[in-house]
């Protein structure tokens, strides 16, 4: 069986994604190529959420909106409250259930590889649940000053994650966790 792994890039002041949920920041920032080859070489299935799909949607008018620039193809959910509103899309499944059964639909189709976890909510709540195993995340050298912020849970108890390597020395710092 697969991981559930959280995988994004953050920028030093710790926004996932820009206001509107724009990832047009990200442009220009370089990840490790091999930390990029593991990645796509691991993963089997790619869960997301509603806002950041529209906003994708908004922002990239192409068909395909496959993960690592069309690099990675594969089964791609979407969980959303609202599924009969959302623009038809090939390459994407819309799901409106609860987020630890989305998990197991992800799961199943990533067919023992890895679900990974494109949505900061969707990910707050797996966090809470228990459900990630591994964080990944990409620290750019960029600051937002506003934006996705990449855990905004206030109230909830210390979540402890052991480091399992640095990474490499590229202008994205790559930090990779597994839960505690």
């Amino acid at each position: 069986m697969g991981k559930v792994r959280w995988h994004l890039m953050m920028s030093l002041d710790g926004f996932a994604a820009g206001p509107g949920h724009s990832l047009e920041w990200m442009a220009g920032v370089v990840v490790d190529p091999e930390v990029h080859r593991e990645s796509i070489a691991s993963l089997g299935a790619v869960l997301g959420g509603r806002r950041g799909y529209d906003a994708l949607v908004e922002q990239d008018r192409r068909a395909s909106r496959q993960p690592y620039g069309g690099a990675w193809s594969g089964p791609v959910f979407v969980l959303t409250h609202h599924p009969q509103d959302a623009a038809p899309d090939p390459g994407v499944t819309f799901l409106s259930c609860d987020v630890a059964e989305a998990v197991e639909i992800g799961l199943a189709a990533a067919g023992g590889k890895d679900l990974e976890l494109h949505s900061q909510e969707i990910a707050r709540q797996c966090v809470e649940r228990g459900l990630v195993d591994e964080f990944r995340v990409h620290l750019a050298p960029v600051m937002l000053g506003s934006g996705v912020r990449l855990f905004d849970c206030p109230g909830i108890e210390p979540v402890r994650w052991a480091r399992i390597h640095d990474g490499h020395p590229a202008q994205a710092v790559d930090l990779r966790y597994r839960r505690a």
